[in-house]
């Protein structure tokens, strides 16, 4: 059974969030799919198969962390387009139907990737008692977001803020329902970038997230109702590091990104 692993949200190798990709002609049973999943021990690990012709998608797609299932992830629905146009499996536009609906993605001449996934709403909320403590910076605001990806959005005062963030992730699982995405205006937009951001998932086996495509959802109405501008590029300030574009279109956010096949072998399993 082929495997692949795929760098998303970046155009180069060992950069952006690897992914593991299965193409299969059906789903075996979920303690499978979460033991591969295990094993693979990325972020998330998809797993698609194709449906038959004529009906609202082309192929069904879920994702698995290396302790759970998730109801929507952005990186690995990009590294299992990549798969697919790379091999010619599929052409044009490629209709996933996933835990949260229906999803597209469509591939650029400039080999880039746009998926079309549902905004999140945003929700102000208090601070949490503790979290501040448990993330080691100020926090001058809180979004709760929609169902489907369950973080709180924290906003602090600047981009070092971000990036210097140490948190510690046994508190911070007592914070989060899927995890805590803590964002920045960029301090210098010429760098090509208009806000920064870094995702802690502790609660679903992750402790930072290199690029996480579902929390741009959330990301992109935050930062356009405060810049003005529909379509901006964020940039996730991981070891790893990776930038999504992002285009509001109302109750859709499209997320544009590269990615790269960085291992293409077989899992004997």
């Amino acid at each position: 059974m082929r495997i692949r692993i795929v760098d998303a949200f970046t155009d180069r190798p060992f950069a952006g969030n690897p992914a593991g990709v299965l193409l299969l002609d059906s789903f075996p049973d979920d303690a499978w799919l979460q033991s591969v999943a295990a094993e693979v021990n990325l972020s998330e690990t998809a797993f698609a198969h194709p449906l038959p012709a004529g009906g609202e998608a082309d192929w069904a797609l879920r994702w698995f962390t290396p302790a759970t299932e998730v109801d929507m992830c952005g990186h690995a629905t990009l590294a299992t387009a990549h798969v697919l146009h790379t091999t010619g499996a599929a052409t044009g536009t490629v209709r996933f139907i996933a835990r949260c609906g229906l999803l597209t993605a469509t591939a650029g001449d400039d080999g880039t990737i746009t998926l079309d996934f549902p905004t999140s709403p945003l929700t102000p909320e208090a601070v949490p008692a503790g979290l501040g403590e448990a993330l080691g910076a100020r926090i001058t605001g809180v979004h709760g977001t929609g169902a489907h990806i369950g973080d709180l959005l924290v906003e602090v005062a600047d981009e070092a803020a971000v990036r210097s963030m140490s948190p510690d992730f046994a508190a911070l699982r007592t914070h989060s329902r899927r995890g805590i995405v803590v964002t920045a205006a960029a301090d210098d937009p010429a760098r090509g970038y208009d806000y920064v951001s870094r995702g802690f998932f502790p609660g679903v086996g992750i402790d930072e997230d290199p690029v996480t495509g579902s929390a741009h959802t959330a990301l992109a109405p935050f930062w356009s109702a405060r810049l003005g501008r529909d379509d901006l590029t964020g940039l996730q300030a991981s070891a790893r590091s990776g930038l999504v574009r992002t285009s509001l279109r109302g109750d859709r956010t499209l997320l544009t990104g590269s990615a790269v096949t960085v291992i293409d072998g077989d899992l004997h399993a």
